[in-house]
């Protein structure tokens, strides 16, 4: 069983930066791939971004390539996503999620625990 919590949201303009942070806890954090999505009012939840178990493997949705990185430090426990030049459209909760697969994945179903949310807001 893992418990993840996300940190790092906020309210920020067009164009800044921010850094999100998932701290997980229970069982071995290297155990897991671990997954960032979002979520916008009315939408489904879209895939952000996926690190496998030994941060050798990296996936990114279309819409943020290039502008965001995944990251996982397995020392602290904590996966992390580097958010550059958002836009408005970024505006969601994020969530982290933990499977127990080797490399992560595109699709919400495969991941076995998840965070509550932290809202990311970014002004025009």
């Amino acid at each position: 069983q893992a418990q993840l919590v996300e940190s790092g949201g906020g309210l920020v303009q067009a164009g800044d930066s921010l850094r999100l942070s998932c701290a997980a806890s229970g069982r071995t954090f290297s155990g897991y791939a671990m997954g960032w999505f979002r979520q916008a009012p009315g939408k489904e939840r879209e895939f952000v971004a996926a690190i496998s178990r030994n941060a050798f493997n990296t996936y990114y949705g279309d819409s943020v390539k290039g502008r965001f990185t995944i990251s996982r430090d397995n020392a602290k426990n904590t996966v992390y996503l580097q958010m550059n030049s958002l836009k408005p459209e970024d505006t969601a909760v994020y969530y982290c999620a933990a499977t127990s697969g080797l490399l992560g994945s595109r699709e919400p179903s495969v991941y076995d625990y998840w965070g509550q949310g932290t809202q990311v807001t970014v002004s025009s």
